[in-house]
């Protein structure tokens, strides 16, 4: 994966099509004839491909007009019923399985080379000696350099099948000459839990990144982990989570609630209705919850925090979530394409739906961000607008409100320091972290004697670092750039990202978290101020 992707956020439901589906796939290809009987809607469109791919004066790419008209289709039914391309499904089943077999590094094109940024901890390339700023020339012969070599290109001359070996020739700054690597390729996992760690003495943090089939295996670790260490209250970090499968959203909720409390309930256009409740498995039943929530938490993350605040458990802190309360099912399409066709809603335990409406179009539903910021929602607990007539009460007497989303127990508004718009610009084109791994090549050793939890702990970032970063930007932006108001927020970004480059497996959050309002809100709850 490039180093770039790992640092954009999730806004505007970019990422919400993932939403929540159901597991498995449904392959009509078996039963065809039953399923997909003939009819005149049906022929229409077969009838008109084969007229424009037989008569029509032009050659014309048929395939792409299937895609077409299979995208104008869904655009007639809901936001969250897509189309994906068979180009696509090897990326997405990845994404929703949680790994992938390659060999184990993060990288980005750097200069028209695959420069490594880190090597996956234990992973193979790590273990076959390959390191930070290492730069990979060549995959069994084949060059991995150039500017016409795509990011797609290079990932599938380093994946293959698994236990199988790929020779690499590697340019590493200080030796004579090329070094060669033989590393066997192995399963790479895909972290959907970015970071696991203690806040204080009591409260421990997980931050979900997305609900993949390896989510609740990573979940579980990091809460055993922190029970360990003595976490009797959880902030469970759901921000910017677009959700993913419904099964593992349940088995999380699980954790947390009693045995035989409702987890949620779904319905399809039958009628049918299918019922969720926790079970005997949960580890931390006793111990106090915080969900934290923003506009960017969807679907799975919003059944999570549902369910927890339909049963009176735990409280929820942030801002209004999404509002998606659809379901789909993955089908596949016969041609490797496949389609996520909403099949049912969910509802949370008091029986409210959270799906916002999307009866004028997914335009207007997805701008519904900006209605949100514009009438100061973001910033204002009183500016959220419910319906009465979408009341709801926990059995606890607390008053919830459906039709568009989670509203927090307790509100947290948007700090516009950090979620400053040339700030979330520059992380999402990757600047801060090219500028810290050219400021890595310049010395690699500087940081050799400083620990993980030092570095995050202790370590000061002096500020002409800030100022050759903006010296940086001027260089390669056509507008001049400054940091005058933000100087402290820009320092922090930068130490977060080169905590990433130097240590990975979540430093990012525990350092870019030391100045995050929200969590300091729950440090707060958690200490009874």
């Amino acid at each position: 994966m490039s180093f770039q992707k790992k640092y954009i956020p999730l806004f505007l439901g970019v990422a919400i099509a993932t939403g929540i589906f159901i597991g498995g796939k449904l392959d009509f290809t078996d039963s065809r004839d039953k399923l997909f009987s003939t009819n005149s809607k049906k022929d229409k469109i077969n009838r008109l491909i084969d007229y424009i791919e037989y008569d029509y004066v032009d050659d014309i790419n048929t395939d792409s007009i299937v895609d077409v008209t299979v995208n104008g289709i869904l655009d007639h039914l809901d936001p969250h019923s897509v189309y994906i391309r068979k180009e696509d499904m090897e990326r997405v089943a990845e994404e929703m399985k949680g790994d992938f077999v390659g060999i184990g590094v993060s990288f980005y094109t750097y200069k028209d080379t695959i420069a490594v940024i880190r090597a996956v901890e234990n992973g193979p390339s790590a273990k076959a000696g390959i390191k930070g700023g290492d730069r990979i020339i060549m995959a069994d012969g084949d060059s991995l350099f150039g500017d016409k070599l795509k990011d797609e290109e290079i990932l599938q001359k380093l994946k293959g099948e698994i236990n199988s070996k790929v020779k690499l020739k590697v340019y590493r700054r200080g030796e004579p000459k090329l070094l060669d690597f033989t590393v066997k390729r192995s399963n790479i996992p895909i972290k959907s839990v970015d970071a696991t760690y203690m806040l204080t003495d009591k409260l421990g943090y997980v931050k979900i990144n997305r609900f993949a089939e390896s989510t609740y295996k990573e979940f579980k670790a990091g809460l055993e982990k922190l029970q360990a260490l003595g976490a009797t209250e959880m902030a469970l970090d759901l921000r910017n989570n677009p959700g993913g499968l419904k099964h593992i959203a349940e088995q999380i909720a699980d954790e947390f609630l009693e045995d035989d409390k409702l987890i949620l309930f779904t319905k399809n256009k039958r009628g049918d209705i299918e019922k969720s409740f926790a079970t005997s498995e949960g580890d931390f039943e006793d111990g106090k919850v915080y969900v934290l929530i923003d506009e960017n938490s969807a679907s799975a993350s919003e059944i999570v925090a549902g369910a927890l605040q339909d049963n009176d458990k735990g409280t929820i802190v942030g801002r209004r979530s999404y509002g998606k309360g659809l379901v789909q099912r993955e089908m596949d399409l016969g041609d490797g394409s496949a389609v996520r066709l909403t099949v049912s809603r969910y509802y949370t335990p008091t029986g409210r739906s959270i799906q916002r409406p999307y009866d004028h179009g997914n335009k207007d539903y997805y701008d519904e961000y900006f209605e949100r910021l514009d009438r100061g929602e973001l910033l204002d607990a009183e500016k959220i607008q419910v319906d009465d007539s979408l009341k709801f009460t926990t059995p606890g007497g607390k008053i919830v409100y459906g039709g568009g989303g989670i509203i927090p127990d307790v509100f947290v508004p948007i700090d516009t320091s950090m979620q400053n718009e040339t700030l979330s610009f520059l992380q999402r084109r990757g600047f801060f972290g090219n500028f810290v791994f050219e400021e890595l090549e310049q010395d690699r050793h500087k940081y050799d004697g400083i620990s993980r939890q030092e570095f995050i702990d202790n370590f000061e970032l002096g500020d002409d670092l800030v100022f050759a970063f903006q010296d940086y930007l001027n260089i390669r932006s056509d507008s001049k750039v400054t940091f005058v108001a933000y100087h402290d927020e820009v320092k922090q970004y930068i130490k977060a990202t080169l905590a990433d480059q130097l240590f990975g497996n979540g430093a990012f959050e525990e350092v870019y978290n030391q100045r995050d309002i929200m969590i300091e809100e729950v440090v707060k709850l958690s200490e009874g101020e």
